[in-house]
């Protein structure tokens, strides 16, 4: 399942393509326990992102996430944009200066990603954020992976894993930033930044399924 630089970018292009179709159904759950902003801070720094793109054109997988994450942090408002901007850096950091991606790669990027969200937003799982998206899914491809499951298979069991995310994070309180102001009040609201990832997972995987 090589990914080309070239693809690297066509997929970024897809990933902010999702999240401005998504843009008024994020700010919406936002706006019951956020700022009401989520969805449109994130459409506006991926359209920051797409413009940047065509200076990309060449570079290395490394440098191209590097840039998503440094023009996310400097375009979303919120804790979105140090936080996806972090995962964006970290996933460059752990893939170095590769021009083609494995399986195994996408799998260290999703790790150093997660790992980056963890240690800047100060988060765990059960806090009512994308963590509860992330991690279940970055278990969920290891371990299909690790089963001898080929990427599309991988990939599809963590997309999976992250709407159930998604859908436990209706079930609990919020720990974590302006959404933890409303204590129990933040039960039954799904978190928007969790719903994000999940969407950012789903369009990867459909990217990569769709390749000829």
């Amino acid at each position: 399942m090589p990914l080309t630089a070239q693809e690297l970018m066509d997929m970024i292009r897809a990933i902010g393509q999702t999240l401005e179709e998504n843009k008024a159904f994020l700010t919406e759950l936002d706006s019951a326990i956020g700022d009401a902003d989520h969805g449109i801070n994130m459409a506006k720094g991926f359209h920051a992102v797409e413009e940047k793109l065509p200076d990309l054109t060449g570079k290395d997988a490394g440098t191209i996430l590097k840039t998503v994450g440094m023009t996310l942090v400097s375009t979303v408002g919120g804790a979105a944009g140090p936080l996806y901007g972090t995962a964006f850096m970290r996933a460059g950091m752990a893939v170095g200066s590769k021009e083609v991606l494995d399986t195994r790669d996408l799998v260290r990027a999703l790790e150093a990603a997660i790992q980056g969200i963890k240690q800047r937003g100060k988060a765990e799982r059960g806090d009512k954020t994308m963590i509860d998206a992330l991690e279940p899914a970055y278990e969920a491809i290891e371990k299909e992976i690790a089963a001898g499951k080929e990427a599309g298979a991988a990939l599809a069991a963590g997309v999976a894993a992250a709407e159930a995310g998604v859908e436990y994070t209706k079930g609990i309180i919020a720990r974590k930033g302006r959404a933890s102001y409303l204590g129990e009040r933040s039960i039954g609201h799904q978190d928007p930044g969790a719903t994000s990832s999940y969407l950012i997972l789903k369009t990867m995987a459909e990217f990569l399924s769709g390749r000829k």
